[in-house]
């Protein structure tokens, strides 16, 4: 099994590689909206009953990636070395095509209620349900709401988040169950917390991901190293 990673700008990294290199791209680029910027992250949720409870999240920190969408030179390049993709963010980028809504099941919270992804499989838009909400995570991903309507006991069990936009694990597992399929090898152009090379390793899925800030890529390495390396995690 492959688990492959660079610090490079995965452009040029496409770039190099022949035609359908890949079976599946799993991106998760910029959305143009400044969530690199702290400041305009709150430390409160509203809760449906119209009290705010206070979020400890980490200090990411300030970066400069989230100013612009990617070019279309990107995802020109993305669509010729995979077969098939799925695009976080579609709704930012015009995509058309199948989509998947993801809920992070925030309910009448002041934070973003889902995400939507386009997948190129087929034309259908389906969802899939998985709690998401600062120190609140969710203890099963499914599409089926009533699995998914239940939250961890032992916050001990959450992730350690290291980015401001991380995807959840656990989303990324139920992504590949639901499109990849044995053999195939996925690419992952922008990894940022390196949740899906996170699912791809427990999958068994080879792996080859791209992350050109360097503070993301030695951070997400130690987290793959903690999770998958020394205290490996069973599904």
């Amino acid at each position: 099994m492959i688990s492959d990673v660079h610090c490079v700008d995965c452009l040029e990294y496409m770039r190099s590689l022949p035609d359908d290199a890949f079976d599946l791209a799993i991106a998760d680029p910029p959305y143009g909206i400044g969530a690199d910027c702290p400041k305009k992250k709150s430390s409160f949720v509203k809760q449906p009953n119209g009290t705010f409870l206070r979020i400890n999240s980490p200090d990411y920190g300030r970066k400069d990636w989230d100013s612009n969408i990617p070019s279309a030179a990107f995802f020109d390049e993305l669509t010729r070395v995979s077969r098939h993709q799925i695009i976080w963010g579609a709704n930012y980028y015009g995509l058309k095509g199948g989509m998947l809504v993801w809920d992070k099941m925030n309910g009448e919270s002041d934070q973003y209620g889902c995400e939507i992804a386009y997948q190129s499989f087929d034309q259908r838009t389906d969802i899939v349900h998985y709690l998401w909400r600062g120190m609140i995570q969710g203890a099963v991903c499914s599409a089926d709401v009533t699995k998914a309507n239940r939250q961890k006991g032992d916050k001990r069990q959450n992730e350690r988040r290291i980015h401001p936009c991380q995807k959840p694990v656990a989303l990324y597992t139920w992504l590949l169950r639901r499109y990849a399929k044995d053999g195939y090898r996925i690419f992952d152009p922008m990894m940022g917390s390196q949740s899906l090379r996170i699912a791809c390793y427990r999958m068994e899925l080879d792996y080859v991901g791209c992350e050109i800030d360097r503070d993301y890529f030695n951070l997400g390495n130690e987290r793959f190293n903690q999770e998958c390396i020394v205290q490996p995690a069973l599904l």
